[in-house]
């Protein structure tokens, strides 16, 4: 988890970020996004460069023209400036950077996401892919193995994905491959998932379910949630005819199981004892 002092960095990092692009189109936002996380590629395989970015012996503009003599040339102005930015900022440890250096990446794929207008149809891949791997042992298993090509896993993405989803889509699955913020894949598409709808605006709701809610349903649960938690929620709907019937929610660490499956658990655990 990033430190107080990392978050501060990418703070700034993100205004920057925001203040370079105002007028860049979705496309242009794009290739920010995937200028800025080859870089992270970069961090994340030397981790010298990492130490050297963030020598608490060194000013921090040093440190942001190191990064600027690096980078000039190589990549857009906006990302020299944004990164240059970043590492002028302070960071607990050398890891920390990569972390913020990925989530600023992801950042900017959200925001070439909303620009073009396609956040939430973003949000509802990235949960229903997650679904589909999480259905499939084998799928799941060839995905998130760590010591497979990480460039073997990615053509296998884009060839499950190629004209079924967004660009944005198959991008940010791509940063869950490489074990986005240190997590494992399935840890890291729940995370992108959040996130996406936090730059909506939106609290996520992972409901389970034994069979498929009506559109009337969700709008139910939906409203009451958003009663709950004073802002819209984003339904995340899984149908699993294990759980009997009644209905799961989790929100965030809270978790609200009104199902027959845990009601049958506890009527067992009760006469075992």
């Amino acid at each position: 988890m990033a430190s107080t002092v990392s978050q501060q960095a990418l703070a700034e990092a993100n205004d920057r970020l925001t203040a370079g692009t105002a007028t860049a189109t979705a496309a242009q936002l794009a290739t920010v996004a995937d200028e800025i996380l080859s870089v992270a590629g970069v961090l994340r395989a030397q981790p010298a460069l990492r130490r050297a970015l963030t020598d608490p012996s060194r000013s921090g503009a040093d440190r942001g023209e190191l990064l600027r003599s690096l980078l000039s040339g190589k990549v857009s102005q906006v990302t020299v400036d944004v990164l240059a930015a970043l590492v002028s900022g302070r960071f607990s440890r050398p890891a920390e950077l990569l972390d913020v250096t990925e989530r600023l990446g992801a950042d900017a794929v959200l925001s070439s996401a909303q620009k073009a207008g396609n956040l939430a149809e973003v949000e509802d891949e990235l949960f229903r892919f997650g679904q589909i791997v999480s259905g499939n042992p084998e799928l799941a298993i060839t995905l998130s193995d760590p010591g497979a090509p990480t460039e073997r896993r990615v053509k296998l993405v884009e060839d499950l994905l190629k004209g079924k989803a967004q660009p944005a889509t198959v991008r940010l699955i791509e940063v869950a491959l490489e074990g986005f913020g240190g997590r494992s894949f399935e840890g890291s598409l729940t995370r992108l998932v959040e996130l996406t709808a936090a730059k909506r605006d939106r609290e996520v709701a992972y409901v389970t379910v034994a069979k498929p809610l009506t559109d009337a349903d969700e709008q139910a649960l939906a409203a009451k949630l958003s009663d709950i938690y004073g802002r819209q929620v984003s339904l995340k709907v899984d149908v699993d005819p294990s759980i009997i019937g009644g209905v799961s929610v989790k929100v965030g660490s809270d978790l609200y199981d009104g199902t027959i499956l845990r009601r049958l658990n506890a009527a067992k655990q009760a006469f075992s004892k």
